[in-house]
């Protein structure tokens, strides 16, 4: 009985990630068959169409929507973390008036959908001359209310402000106690928002899709989707497409799960 009760659990696991893995495997070989070949049944095996649909995906400006997307990505996690991490900061460690108006205000703009706020931040964009670029892309992430309030709860839980108080007293700057002393504290959490915003950023589709107004500007989604014309949609190529696209996601998770999943536990209740 207790060798079951121990064996069980990983019977489980398997099973769930069989499951959640199956999908994955099925765009693997689904990108290796025509399209007219994928509606004919359930494709487990691999077919030996793999080629032409990668030459139909690099054969549309694929590699320069690689690298805008990277581009974008990347430089959104960093201003975004960057940005929440001072702001989570601040809420924490210093007391202002406001304090709690300020909290609830970031709350409530949680509870804002983007597209509420699409048209007013597209006439922002072009009153800065920003459209036709890919900044409205990467803009849209630096006041992040969900990047804000994350820093905000897990600092309050990771940092002790004693801590802050005592590199105060022996005269170190905030920048310097921030860089220091506050980031070691806090690094699940930040790699956590750093995998999430990065997420985000990639499978952004709305943003794209009003601002991008140049093939040279696609990103990832943009680009798939415009894989098809007024008579044939190349699903084929757009799986194909899709299995480039997800590497990046894969490596960040294969990489930073570990820092992943302590900073989504922390805080949690021990009994």
């Amino acid at each position: 009985m207790r060798k079951a009760s121990k064996v069980l659990p990983y019977i489980i696991l398997g099973v769930i990630s069989l499951v959640s893995l199956f999908p994955f495997y099925l765009m693997l070989t689904m990108s290796t068959y025509k399209t007219e070949e994928i509606f004919k049944g359930l494709p487990l095996l691999p077919s030996d169409y793999l080629v032409e649909n990668l030459k139909t995906v690099f054969q549309s400006n694929f590699v320069q929507t690689y690298l805008n997307s990277l581009f974008i990505s990347i430089l959104s996690m960093a201003i975004c973390v960057c940005v929440s991490g001072m702001v989570g900061y601040a809420m924490t460690v210093y007391s202002f008036r406001f304090k709690k108006a300020l909290k609830t205000f970031i709350l409530l703009t949680m509870m804002v959908p983007t597209q509420i706020g699409i048209i007013g931040y597209m006439i922002e964009m072009r009153t800065f001359h920003l459209t036709g670029t890919l900044w409205p892309m990467i803009f849209i992430w630096c006041a992040n209310g969900f990047g804000a309030f994350w820093m905000i709860q897990f600092i309050g839980g990771a940092l002790p402000v004693e801590i802050v108080e005592s590199a105060r007293i022996d005269g170190a700057g905030e920048f310097r106690i921030f860089g220091q002393m506050v980031l070691p504290c806090i690094k699940p959490g930040i790699l956590t928002l750093c995998l999430l915003i990065f997420l985000w950023s990639w499978n952004s589709y709305l943003v794209p899709l009003v601002f991008v107004n140049k093939e040279v500007l696609n990103t990832i989604p943009i680009f798939i989707k415009s894989l098809a014309n007024a008579y044939r949609t190349d699903y084929g190529a757009q799986l194909t497409g899709l299995v480039f696209a997800t590497i990046p996601l894969l490596a960040m998770f294969i990489v930073g799960s570990k820092n992943f999943i302590s900073g989504l536990t922390a805080g949690a209740v021990k009994g």
